[in-house]
């Protein structure tokens, strides 16, 4: 049996996290990501972690896995919600647990934050194998819809 590890993103990891998400983009909706672009939204992440944090998974010590986590503050819990996004697990690693011990180290960093209110993430609608992961590690996506504005850049 393979070896699933689970850690927050180091420096290293950029070149990797980046190439993660510009073929998730192109895998999910069909989005080209202009690759300087991307280099330079996950760099800044990771120089700044007031803006997010990354975590990666990995299978017998190859980083096999991404996803970010970014920070929105709610009114209504006092405290904070933690947003995932960016979820990508190269296609060779799927189905092996990788993202769910992903997805659970992030949910027991969550838990032991008191200021941490809960877990959030949204998912394109057509991505149904997603969608059927989170329902399996118990997230719930029946009462909240999406919606969203993006400057064209």
């Amino acid at each position: 049996m393979r070896t699933v590890s689970c850690r927050e993103a180091r420096q290293g990891d950029a070149e990797r996290i980046v190439d993660f998400q510009v073929a998730m983009a192109e895998e999910t909706e069909g989005v080209r990501l202009e690759k300087q672009v991307c280099t330079r939204g996950v760099q800044a992440v990771l120089d700044d972690p007031r803006l997010g944090r990354y975590f990666v998974g990995e299978l017998d010590g190859e980083v096999v896995a991404s996803t970010l986590i970014t920070y929105e503050w709610s009114d209504w819990r006092n405290g904070m919600v933690w947003w995932i996004q960016s979820v990508y697990v190269v296609p060779s690693a799927r189905r092996q647990g990788v993202y769910a011990g992903v997805y659970g180290y992030i949910q027991g960093l969550a838990r032991e934050d008191k200021s941490v209110r809960g877990i959030r993430l949204y998912v394109d609608r057509r991505n149904a194998a997603a969608q059927e992961v989170y329902e399996r590690l118990g997230m719930d996506g029946e009462h909240y819809r999406v919606f969203e504005w993006m400057k064209d850049f």
